[in-house]
């Protein structure tokens, strides 16, 4: 049976195609896999958009049906009329499906991708200098890194030092200490990150190698963890970054500590966490500091030694951790008390043709690294395991701040021999005090657990009467290498280490132009006191003169 006219017809053949067309694109629709989300609104959202595409096509079917009717004899004027309003409703339902359809796809994007933040422009800055780029909405970050250093010194030593005394002339000149350059940033928002290669070095420049590369994870608060090449939380002195620290260098006795398990490029899996008990405002609250870490080794080491043959049969593999409270009264004063230990379980093994094997070896230069000449050192030691004990301690009253820590280190020798050596243990501790002469203090840092460097009021600007900020800095060292070392003219026992004790006096003075330029100050009195295997003193005293230039961002 046809239709009344040919037009008619045709109109009635398009709109079945239609039909069809939607009923298909609605099957394919609601074949569509659905994806989970973990948050309930967007599974209500999900289970609302289904019952809607179920709806039209049920509407769908229902046309379906009339246009099956229409087959029956009737008037053109009601099949005109008909046929007008099928063709309204189905075009009603095509939009009303192609919108429930777009918002299904968009859910499917969300849950694959993480959808791209709204405001997903990237917005360029320079915070205090430092080129950054962010989302509107801060999830994804991208900063530019910079920190160069370049030192100038003058040693001043004795002319007449006994001929058995080996580092006569200490090299006076420059050194870019540290030329570090990188990026780092925030990556879905619960993602930190760091990528920063050096080419700086102690007493003469280093071909680049990495500095840092690592990843942190952020939600679990107030926990984070860390994985990557990096230097690890182990102690007060250690946890202050090298751009703010108040002295040229750490203390002698920390810088030794740090490297037994942890220290620079090292390896790392680290937790952290940080939080407050009570409220400073109405009077004494307290914040606490945990960490904790697995180490391996130092990175670098092939492209340090420029030979794969120096790489060690096993790297060494250490445990290390961190625990520190800090009471404090409102902006007031700020105190701080800690404890650190650090356990290197298995020392690099150096193969059964080096002697020792597993060698430790506790060494560090004076405090300055224009040359990078160490005085003290107790040579290479085979150990089982070295482990360090430090206890921390500091506190800050308005623009005062003195700190100090001791530490003791102990090596478990292999038993090798027919008369096995005693295990050698060491020690060294150091005091320093800051008074930043502008007003300003160092603020701390409650998720490292360190003193920061002070944020200065006014930026140098000699036209509005502002020089910026000035800090007055002193320390005394005192590190102590030497094991059952005899006195002089004596020879050295079986199981002595004459390794040295070095004792540093020195003060500094730091100018902050603005938070990015430093210009820092030092004079050093280095005395050290170290006999050679026959009891001949090879230590020395002499005067350092110190100046670094610094650009950080």
């Amino acid at each position: 049976m046809s239709l009344p006219n040919k037009g008619l017809a045709r109109r009635v053949a398009h709109g079945a195609f239609v039909a069809a067309l939607m009923s298909g694109a609605a099957t394919a629709a609601l074949a569509a896999p659905t994806h989970k989300t973990h948050a309930h609104k967007a599974h209500a959202a999900v289970d609302a958009r289904d019952a809607k595409l179920e709806a039209l096509q049920q509407q769908i079917n229902e046309m379906r049906a009339q246009m099956a009717q229409m087959q029956q004899p009737r008037t053109d004027t009601q099949a005109e009329a008909h046929v007008a309003a099928l063709q309204q409703q189905l075009d009603t339902v095509n939009q009303q499906l192609a919108d429930v359809k777009a918002a299904q796809t968009a859910d499917a994007s969300d849950i694959i991708t993480l959808k791209t933040p709204s405001g997903a422009t990237t917005i360029p800055s320079l915070p205090n200098g430092k080129p950054s780029f962010a989302t509107a909405d801060g999830r994804f970050t991208a900063n530019v890194r910079a920190i160069v250093m370049l030192d100038t010194a003058k040693y001043l030593q004795k002319g007449n030092l006994p001929s058995a005394v080996t580092n006569r002339d200490l090299n006076d000149g420059t050194n870019f200490r540290r030329a570090r350059f990188g990026i780092d940033g925030k990556l879905f928002k619960d993602f930190d990150y760091a990528l920063i290669y050096e080419f700086g070095g102690s007493g003469a420049e280093d071909a680049g190698h990495i500095q840092e590369a690592w990843a942190q994870y952020t939600a679990f608060k107030p926990w984070r963890i860390k994985i990557g090449a990096f230097e690890p939380n182990i102690g007060l002195a250690a946890a202050v970054s090298t751009s703010q620290m108040p002295m040229m260098e750490r203390p002698g006795p920390a810088e030794v500590a740090r490297n037994v398990a942890a220290g620079d490029t090292r390896s790392a899996l680290q937790v952290t966490g940080n939080g407050l008990w009570g409220e400073g405002d109405a009077g004494i609250a307290t914040r606490w500091f945990a960490s904790a870490a697995i180490t391996g080794n130092t990175v670098g080491v092939i492209n340090s030694t420029g030979s794969a043959t120096a790489q060690p049969n096993d790297e060494q593999t250490g445990v290390i951790g961190r625990l520190a409270i800090a009471p404090f009264s409102s902006t007031n004063w700020q105190a701080h008390l800690g404890v650190n230990a650090q356990l290197a379980t298995q020392p690099n093994d150096a193969g059964s043709a080096a002697n020792p094997r597993y060698p430790i070896q506790l060494r560090d230069r004076p405090e300055l690294r224009v040359d990078g000449t160490r005085l003290v050192d107790t040579g290479a030691i085979d150990a089982k395991t070295a482990s360090v004990y430090g206890a921390e301690a500091g506190l800050s009253v308005q623009n005062f701040l003195i700190e100090s820590e001791y530490f003791k280190y102990k090596i478990d020798r292999r038993l090798t021999g027919t008369t096995p050596l005693r295990n050698p243990d060491f020690s060294g501790w150091y005091v320093q005090g800051v008074w930043v002469l502008t007003g300003e203090n160092r603020p701390y840092n409650p998720a490292e657990g360190r003193f920061d460097a002070p944020k200065q009021n006014y930026n140098f600007n000699p036209a509005a009467g502002a020089w910026g900020a000035f800090e007055l800095a002193a320390r005394y060292s005192d590190l102590d290498l030497n094991y059952n070392a005899g006195s002089a003219g004596t020879a050295a026992a079986p199981d002595a280490i004459r390794g040295g004790e070095q004792k540093i006096s020195s003060v500094g003075l730091n100018w902050y132009l603005n938070p990015d330029i430093r210009f820092m100050f030092d004079y050093l009195h280095v005395d050290v006191n170290r006999f050679n295997a026959a009891g001949v003193q090879v230590g020395q005293s002499y005067n350092a003169l110190a100046l670094r230039s610094q650009l950080t961002f």
